[in-house]
């Protein structure tokens, strides 16, 4: 199995592109109140840039990073 998925910062998920928010989105399981609140921020950003797709599932997969 490949790295473990991280939290990203404030920064990074401004930054990050509808992909990555695809993998974090789909990958991440909050802990904590903290968390969620990242995962928030990820969901609604993703959201925003037009949500999963068929293409973006198929090229993440289901299996994490």
């Amino acid at each position: 199995m490949g790295k473990q998925l991280e939290f990203p910062t404030k920064g990074q998920i401004e930054k990050a592109s509808r992909e990555e928010l695809a993998r974090w989105y789909r990958f991440l399981l909050p802990e904590s109140e903290a968390q969620q609140k990242i995962m928030d921020e990820v969901s609604a950003k993703f959201k925003s840039m037009g949500g999963m797709t068929p293409e973006i599932s198929k090229k993440i997969g289901h299996g994490g990073v």
